[in-house]
């Protein structure tokens, strides 16, 4: 069997229907992580490949027309066939090979997943784990091509599109080296201050950026970066030379903090570093079997872990 020539893909059917469930083009194109110009020109190359008008387009939004209005009645069960398609192969895969593709970004593979994966493998020795490791950018892209089942991602937003579950929340902090200045001043450095001083940043994508960026945009454009490096440890290096301060997580310094390689500067209360740590996947095929097992195990793991802390 073949299909019929100008027959649509299910991702544009995907996101007309989304149109229809939502009442406005915008709000399909943020489900789906697009940009309404984006959403907009997919449904207007289905429209010419079908030679339907399915969508009015006027100065206050867009409405269905009946022809969109059928196609999507149309359309539904096209849909759950093939979300139930994609159940079956991924159940067939676990058939085949009990195993879980995860991806994480670099604080949280470094220093977490190392416990979450040791709780699963109590529950699951059979299972085997494939871990990739990227910024929360590229973790997010995979997870949205579905080249990975579950990621794990730091930032202050969920990624559009997909979805997530808090695990916990993760403190800033802002180093310097025991000989930079601001190691011994007794005085907060303020978000004037933060924001003006050039800083050690971590590369474009990385969820710990993202977080300080937001944060220092409170003030204005943050000041041009000392250096941009694309991994902790090089940061607290480069910190550790009294180069720049540095804003990275309390788990990747609480090592150098005690033992004063670096040290904390105090901030005034009106600066919040605070991110979150997050599980995403693909909003059609949520977590199931082991990567349910895995994002409860995180969760409870994290918990504990937030209760027992000193306060």
């Amino acid at each position: 069997m073949t299909l019929p020539p100008g027959t649509p893909d299910l991702e544009v059917l995907d996101l007309l229907v989304s149109v229809a469930e939502l009442g406005s083009l915008g709000a399909a194109a943020r489900r789906h992580g697009i940009s309404q110009p984006a959403a907009g020109m997919r449904i207007s190359t289905l429209e010419r490949r079908l030679r339907l008008r399915l969508l009015d387009r006027g100065h206050t939004g867009s409405a269905l027309t009946d022809a969109g209005h059928t196609l999507i009645e149309l359309s539904r069960p096209v849909l759950a066939a093939a979300a139930t398609l994609a159940d079956g192969i991924a159940a067939l895969h676990h058939t085949a090979r009990p195993s879980l593709h995860i991806a994480a970004s670099k604080t949280i593979a470094d220093h977490r997943i190392p416990h979450w994966l040791s709780a699963l493998r109590k529950i699951r020795p059979e299972l085997a784990v494939a871990l990739e490791v990227a910024n929360s950018q590229q973790v997010t892209t995979a997870v949205r091509e579905r080249a990975t089942e579950l990621g794990f991602v730091e930032g202050p937003h969920p990624p559009p599109g997909l979805g997530s579950r808090v695990l916990v929340a993760d403190d800033l902090v802002v180093v310097v080296a025991p000989t930079h200045p601001w190691a011994t001043r007794r005085r907060a450095v303020t978000l004037a201050e933060l924001a003006d001083t050039p800083l050690l940043w971590r590369e474009k994508g990385s969820g710990t950026r993202d977080t300080v960026w937001q944060a220092l945009e409170m003030h204005g454009t943050p000041a041009p970066p000392a250096a941009e490096l694309g991994s902790a440890a090089a940061i607290l290096a480069t910190a550790r030379s009294a180069a720049a301060p540095a804003v990275v997580s309390r788990l990747i310094v609480a090592h150098e903090l005690r033992a004063r390689t670096l040290h904390e500067v105090s901030l005034d209360d009106s600066i919040v570093l605070t991110r979150k740590f997050r599980a995403i996947w693909h909003r059609r095929t949520p977590p199931n079997g082991p990567a349910q097992d895995l994002v409860e195990l995180a969760t409870r793991i994290e918990a504990t872990r937030k209760r027992r802390a000193p306060q």
